[in-house]
């Protein structure tokens, strides 16, 4: 590295102002996932300048979810390392490259990994959220032009996590993949909203459009799971049935509006299936599958309603995970099955809602935060999480 470029690095390290920093790279700490499975160990990093149509933006807080630790189990693609993580987050813009107008320095910021650009057929349509013009998938670049903004020390290149990477001090995000919240959302909360919470809530909310009076089965209570539940609640579901083999999941899933539950490990010879059949005399109204088991969205299916039961998938199998459904069943069930990317949430109008829900004390999103760590803790929050002791562990970048 040449003596003029380390002098622009230390010039720019966190703690001046963006005005010095604004188009040169930055130098920061980051936890960087260097094989799968191992502790993720904090280094120095260089962060380049935004290019046009991105933000770079400083971390304040960031959460851990399950796709965090999913992607840092996997041994083959689309796993890849050394890899910077996370994507459950809020931060601040620290500058923007050419052509960015909707933020600028200093705003209040959540980046997402699912886009929304507002200008294609599906942002523009209330049917989707899938954005046709930025497709949704799992690359480890940033992806317009299939580049990293991250390199360690010794040149070596970082690969991204789900267009946010949050898991580092600065990240460079597309504006189509950053919302301006309003600053006044306490930030160990707001940075929920970025995946799992939002796409529980929005699961019942939208994808399912579940209706007062109805009755609502959970298959998986973990932070999705109760995500679901919530939702459920606000909607005004009538009966809240909640899954799962863990039987303290029943006191927690209470607080989210949870009215009953099933542990599959109490109730003998009968499947899941039949139990909710028969407690709701003929199915629930909507299930949902939020753990990630090919086997549990039959049962999902198979709890559901005949004539208008519609069951929505949210948990993530394996790729080559196949699902089998008889072709006579689905026809004469007059039931529906569909996933659900995100909760069928759009980030930039939807969010904002459940900022405002949260605001007015209607969204309960303090029962969430089980847990908060400092960065320098970070792989406290994998152990947390591998051993089921939190729902949601915060991680500040500096408190």
């Amino acid at each position: 590295m040449t003596e003029a470029l380390v002098a622009t690095l230390t010039e720019t390290m966190d703690g001046k102002s963006s005005s010095n920093t604004a188009g040169k790279p930055i130098r920061c700490r980051a936890a960087i996932a260097r094989k799968p499975q191992e502790p993720l160990v904090i280094e120095e990093v260089i962060v380049a300048a935004p290019k046009p149509r991105e933000v770079r933006i400083k971390i304040i807080c960031t959460s851990l979810c399950h796709s965090d630790i999913n992607y840092w189990k996997l041994e083959r693609p689309p796993a890849i390392f050394p890899r910077i993580l996370g994507h459950e987050a809020i931060g601040v813009v620290e500058s923007v490259g050419e052509g960015v107008h909707e933020v600028i320095e200093g705003d209040t910021v959540i980046p997402m990994f699912l886009p929304d650009c507002g200008e294609c057929a599906d942002c523009l349509s209330k049917k989707s959220n899938l954005c046709s013009k930025y497709p949704f998938h799992c690359t480890p670049w940033v992806g317009r032009d299939e580049t990293s903004r991250f390199t360690d020390m010794n040149g070596e290149t970082l690969y991204h996590f789900l267009h946010v990477s949050s898991f580092t001090e600065y990240t460079v995000v597309e504006i189509a993949r950053v919302i301006k919240v309003d600053p006044a959302i306490p930030a160990n909360r707001a940075c929920l909203l970025s995946c799992g919470v939002s796409t529980g809530v929005g699961a019942a909310w939208k994808a399912a459009n579940v209706e007062t009076g109805t009755t609502v089965a959970i298959f998986g209570l973990g932070a999705i799971g109760l995500a679901v539940a919530e939702g459920a609640r606000l909607c005004g579901a009538k009966r809240i049935i909640g899954v799962d083999v863990n039987q303290d999941k029943f006191e927690i899933g209470k607080k989210f509006g949870v009215t009953d539950f099933v542990n599959p490990r109490n109730i003998g010879d009968k499947t899941v299936s039949q139990v909710i059949i028969e407690m709701t005399g003929g199915g629930a109204d909507y299930c949902f599958e939020c753990v990630g088991l090919t086997s549990l969205v039959h049962e999902a299916y198979a709890a559901s309603r005949k004539g208008w039961g519609k069951t929505v998938m949210l948990g993530v199998d394996q790729p080559e995970s196949m699902l089998t459904l008889s072709s006579f069943g689905l026809l004469e069930g007059g039931k529906s099955l569909t996933g659900s990317l995100f909760g069928g949430l759009k980030p930039k109008s939807d969010i904002p809602v459940l900022i405002k829900r949260y605001m007015d004390k209607e969204l309960q999103l303090d029962l969430f935060v089980t847990h908060e760590i400092e960065f320098e803790d970070i792989n406290k929050a994998f152990d947390l999480l591998l051993q089921g002791k939190s729902l949601r562990c915060v991680i500040w970048m500096k408190k």
